[in-house]
């Protein structure tokens, strides 16, 4: 598909080729090398662990460390990840939104993912985490149905969007306006149009915009938090004025009243626009959200003076030489000469058409009458022009694919040599991994920053107990407290997945051990091990207890 100019003519080189009468090549090694660091990646069964910063509160760390787990089982996010990350090496961008409401008849947290294409942010963006963006948004194509549920609360507003979208459907309507700005829409999406005429597109816009506040110090009870300007009258000067006069009924001094400290400073936060393609606003207001931030999740790579450069990028050069290599090869192929028959024209006897000739002599056991006295006899020519170096430089090609990318053959599983110990193929795959290093720990840091707003978000909206219990793992029930777990800080990092067959053998043995030295119970290994029967082993250890204590046998 890369565009190429030809006689001043500019077209791409698949087009090229057809218009000479041949077959543009085209063989995926990328496709193989991506596979290879998916499956690296898979085999990681890594999952992230929340511990809280205070030791005293470690034990709601492990309860939301199990609420979190949850979480991602209801997302399905071990497939969305596997996702994430295949995206993450062809474009170099992933985002995921994280939000709270109703989705399949269930209230809950969802993560969606997003795709790099209808996603935008600012372009002076320059910190490789991402703190310092200030615009970040989405375009969204919705159902008119959809549109009107979410944003229309009265017939008013029902006509209003009806009468928006029926004129953002003319193209040209806001094509010729929007050109006097410098728009122009690119190849295969535009931003203001949706490509299927029955959906509404809807532009989502977070910037982060400033305004004057206070921020006060409490010096009662030691809180600090924010004042808006109009509200700094009723809440600071006149509280400051009802302690001062409530002291002094008691006996105390004016200097012993802990009053409230303001000072004015210029406060920034998010705040969101859902906007139709005309610039209509048809919902505003300040994240809503207890992290304080938009709901988006980002990740670019590597994102060293604002540019991203993908997995896939650094190996297209190789792609497209071996491309041009087997095309070049088809070429010479069709080109050279096979099995062509020189037939000088004073052996063709009398008579005979040079048609005869050609059916006779590819037909088996045929006979060919030669004119006598003929000079020169028949002769067939087999030319080999294929063997010109291609072969060489295609390997290495395949070999600078494998240099390139870091994805060697041990890697990709493929079959070592002769007399190559396992050992010795263990650290080569080994080896290979350590190259890949780099890409798969910055993924885990966008794992780890969407399980940070997956936590806040949960820590906010779940306001009831709730009872929850991980799919497939016995004795993992456990209760959220929202009074308990609401305020607790928690660090997040990446662990060893507890559900790997490897992790569950070596506790399990663990657990074994300590059970046959008499340190714990039946009841306690069947709780805390990983077992197939073990919720069926438990139940019935407990209605025998019951009976027995009921003074049944």
């Amino acid at each position: 598909d890369d565009v190429i100019t030809v006689d001043g003519k500019t077209m791409s080189e698949e087009e090229y080729i057809k218009s000479q009468g041949n077959v543009p090549l085209k063989n995926n090694i990328i496709r193989r090398l991506v596979r290879a660091v998916l499956g690296v990646y898979r085999s990681q069964s890594k999952e992230p662990t929340c511990v809280a910063r205070d030791r005293d509160e470690q034990r709601l760390g492990e309860t939301m460390s199990t609420i979190l787990q949850c979480n991602m089982q209801l997302n399905r996010m071990q497939e969305v990840y596997a996702r994430t990350m295949e995206e993450f090496l062809i474009s170099g961008l992933v985002a995921h939104r994280k939000w709270y409401g109703w989705r399949n008849d269930k209230c809950d947290c969802w993560t969606e993912n997003v795709q790099p294409n209808n996603f935008f942010i600012d372009a002076n963006m320059r910190d490789i985490r991402g703190w310092d963006v200030s615009l970040v948004g989405e375009v969204h194509d919705v159902s008119f149905e959809t549109l009107c549920g979410q944003c229309a609360e009265t017939p008013e507003d029902f006509n209003k969007l009806k009468n928006i979208y029926n004129m953002a459907s003319k193209r040209n309507l806001i094509s010729d306006n929007c050109e006097r700005f410098g728009y122009r829409r690119l190849k295969n999406c535009d931003f203001l149009f949706t490509s299927d005429s029955s959906r509404c597109r809807v532009i989502e816009v977070w910037r982060k915009e400033s305004k004057p506040r206070y921020r006060c110090h409490d010096y009662n009870n030691g809180d600090i938090y924010k004042v808006d300007i109009e509200d700094y009258e009723d809440l600071v000067v006149m509280a400051n004025r009802r302690r001062i006069e409530h002291g002094l009924s008691l006996g105390m001094s004016e200097d012993e009243i802990p009053l409230i400290k303001a000072e004015w400073f210029m406060d920034d936060y998010w705040y969101y626009y859902y906007l139709t393609p005309f610039g209509d606003i048809l919902r505003e207001g300040e994240t809503p959200y207890a992290h304080h931030e938009h709901p988006y999740v980002f990740k670019a790579y590597p994102f060293i003076d604002g540019e991203i450069h993908s997995f896939v990028a650094d190996i297209i050069d190789q792609q497209r030489y071996v491309n041009r290599l087997i095309t070049l090869n088809d070429w010479i192929m069709r080109a050279s000469a096979k099995g062509l028959l020189l037939f000088p024209e004073d052996c063709l006897p009398d008579n005979t058409d040079i048609s005869d000739i050609a059916d006779e002599w590819a037909r088996f056991n045929g006979v060919i009458a030669i004119k006598k006295g003929a000079k020169q006899l028949p002769q067939q020519v087999a030319n080999n022009a294929t063997n010109i170096g291609i072969s060489e430089l295609l390997n290495l090609q395949l070999k600078l694919v494998e240099d390139i990318s870091g994805v060697h053959g041990a890697l990709q599983g493929k079959s070592g040599y002769s007399g190559v110990s396992g050992a010795l193929y263990a650290q080569q795959t080994q080896n290979a991994t350590v190259s890949l290093l780099d890409l798969l720990e910055s993924f885990s840091m966008f794992v780890i920053d969407a399980a940070y707003k997956d936590v806040k978000n949960m820590q906010q909206f779940y306001d009831t107990k709730r009872i929850f219990n991980i799919s497939g793992k016995a004795g993992a029930q456990i209760e959220y407290d929202p009074q308990k777990i609401s305020d607790v800080v928690f660090d997040l990092s990446i662990v060893e997945s507890s559900s790997t067959p490897a992790y569950r053998q070596i506790s399990n043995e663990l657990l074994m051990e300590i059970w046959r030295s008499n340190q714990i119970t039946l009841q306690q290994l069947l709780e805390f091990g990983d077992f197939p029967f073990a919720d069926e082993l438990l139940q019935s250890l407990q209605s025998q207890q019951e009976q027995i204590e009921q003074g049944g046998v």
